[in-house]
């Protein structure tokens, strides 16, 4: 599925794509809709630097048994568990 924001909000909002992005992976995070590495790849940046963007702006994250488990199998996959 594909989304369009109207270049008239980004105007409107002095946001580039970039940033709007970013602010819609932000609040679908804090909303728990998607995981750290779901929003920092909506967001189009590396999971560190959205959790950067996270801590700039305060917000906690939420670290659940589930993410737990995928940065453990993710970890044995690259051989380092």
């Amino acid at each position: 599925m594909s989304v369009i924001v109207p270049d008239e909000i980004l105007t409107v909002t002095r946001m580039t794509e970039a940033e709007m992005r970013q602010e819609i992976a932000v609040m679908l995070f804090q909303r728990e809709k998607l995981t750290l590495a779901q929003a920092g790849r909506f967001a189009g940046i590396h999971r560190v630097a959205f959790q950067h963007l996270l801590a700039s702006r305060r917000i906690s994250m939420h670290y659940g048994l589930e993410d737990f488990e995928q940065d453990i199998q993710n970890l044995r996959e690259m051989g380092r568990l």
